[in-house]
Parts: C-alpha cells; structure tokens; sequence
C-alpha cells in the first residue's frame, strides 16, 4: 500500500458500519432547465437511476450536452432537482431541511473539472485550509497541513502558494486535498484530469484509485473519455441526450457494447478496434 495514501481517513468502525449501505440512490430523476429567453422547457435529465455503496466506483458518461454533470450536481444538493428521488447517505433531498442538508454537504465532496477555478485566487493553499477547518473543527482535526499535502504527493513548500502558482496538476491535488480533509464518504470528480497533460492525467487518476482503495469512500466518476472510466471504475452509466442508454460493468460495457452510442464512444478511444454501426 502506498505511504502516500495509507490511513487518509481514520474511524474504519464507521466505514465497517456504513458499509452495508448504499451511499447514494438517484431513483427515476428529472432535471429540466428553462431558456430565459424563449422560455422553452429543456430535459436535462430524463428519467435517470443509478446505486453506489460504500467503496463503489461509479462512471457516467457522455458528450459534452448529455446531462451528466446535471446529475451529479443534483445527486450532490448542489443543483437543480425535480421529478424523481435522490437519498444521500439515507436521507431524500427532496424532505431533507436546509439545516441537515449543510450538515451532509461536508460527507459529499466534489472535484471540479476546472482546479484553478475552484479554488480562490486571493487565498494561498494554507490559508483555504484553515477557512475549511474554521468551518468544520472537529471533522478536519484529523491531520496537518503538511501530512494533508503529502498524501497528495505535494511538497509542503506549496503550501504559502496561490492558486495562480501552482501548475493544473498541482491545483486539482490541491483540490482533491481539501476534499479528502473532510472525511466524506461519496468523492464526486467531474472530468478530474479534462485540459491536464497526459502523463499528470496519469497520477491524478492513480491518486483516485488509491484514495478510494485506502478511505472506503465512494466515487462517481463524470467523464467524456472512457479509457479514464476503464482504468478507475466499477461500472458506467452511459448518458446520450439526458437518457442512460447502457449500463453495467465496465468490463462488460467494454467488451460487448449494445447501443450505438456506446460503440460510438468506444470508436473514439485512441487505438480502439471499435467501429460504430450507423
């Protein structure tokens, strides 16, 4: 096991008992957006299931306009919900008051596709920590600073660094820090490696899987690109138009896809044997 990883999170009897149930359940979701200015009705999400347990790893994906990161965002409480039931951690958001639903926000993280963007340009990397720890004392006493940043595999140097000067890859590892400083049972990374070179692309996503393999906590993986999906999930949602149109294993998905779009995308991935039926 990795040092960089090993013992992210303590409280492995709370893993042990959550790990019977499922972290998030989205059951038969709607999401519609309304254009301000024609006031014509968009589908976002139609009528979208999905499961994830404890220490699951689950991909959606699709083009860019099918509605995945929709979903994730309304799954998380951070975005619009309609028809439909999402239970996070047990309780449905639709009933949940505002008062529980800041106090689950902490078990659910998100790393966005954007790190510099995430991250506030007037504060250095130490002082975004303790902005998270002054909100959330008891949660984030787990770990220093420099020991955070090392499971990260980052120098503790970069600590009194600004988000302008630290490279894409340092930044999303910045991000993904603070996600892990608060302990969260369900990671959501949306397009997590999308604009960074290959070969940081690389340790980002072996940084998830070892995270996910050490923590016990679920991820839900949003992503265009499928050989990132392969080498980190469980199973996949494929998403065409705000639809699932397949899903299962990866490995099944990959091996005998049954929509078309699926093979289209499969088509896509550099090297693939893959020719999509028109």
């Amino acid at each position: 096991m990795p040092d960089s990883v090993q013992k992210v999170m303590p409280g492995s009897s709370d893993a042990a008992r959550h790990r019977r149930d499922p972290v998030l359940v989205v059951d038969n979701l709607v999401v519609e957006h309304r254009n301000r200015t024609t006031g014509e009705v968009f589908r976002a999400v139609d009528r979208v299931s999905l499961r994830i347990d404890a220490g699951e790893s689950v991909a959606v994906v699709g083009e860019s306009g099918s509605g995945k990161t929709t979903l994730a965002m309304a799954a998380t409480g951070l975005g619009t919900r309609g028809e439909g039931d999402i239970r996070l951690l047990g309780h449905s958001l639709a009933t949940v008051s505002r008062r529980d639903l800041r106090r689950l926000r902490p078990e659910a993280q998100v790393v966005f596709q954007d790190p510099h963007g995430s991250l506030d340009p007037r504060q250095s990397v130490r002082s975004g920590f303790a902005e998270l720890r002054g909100l959330q004392r008891e949660r984030t006493s787990w770990i220093t600073d420099a020991e955070l940043l090392a499971r990260v595999r980052l120098a503790p140097e970069l600590l009194d660094r600004f988000p302008h000067q630290l490279s894409g890859g340092q930044a999303q590892r910045v991000c993904i820090a603070r996600a892990l400083l608060m302990r969260p049972r369900l990671i959501v990374a949306d397009e997590p490696t999308s604009g960074l070179d290959v070969s940081v692309q690389a340790d980002v996503l072996n940084l998830l899987r070892e995270i996910r393999a050490t923590t016990g906590a679920a991820l839900l993986m949003i992503s265009h690109d499928l050989a990132v999906v392969r080498s980190v999930c469980d199973s996949v949602h494929v998403m065409f138009r705000g639809r699932v149109v397949e899903s299962g294993p990866c490995e099944k998905v990959f091996a005998d896809p049954q929509d078309d779009y699926t093979r289209e995308l499969l088509a896509a991935m550099p090297g693939a044997r893959w020719r999509a039926r028109r």
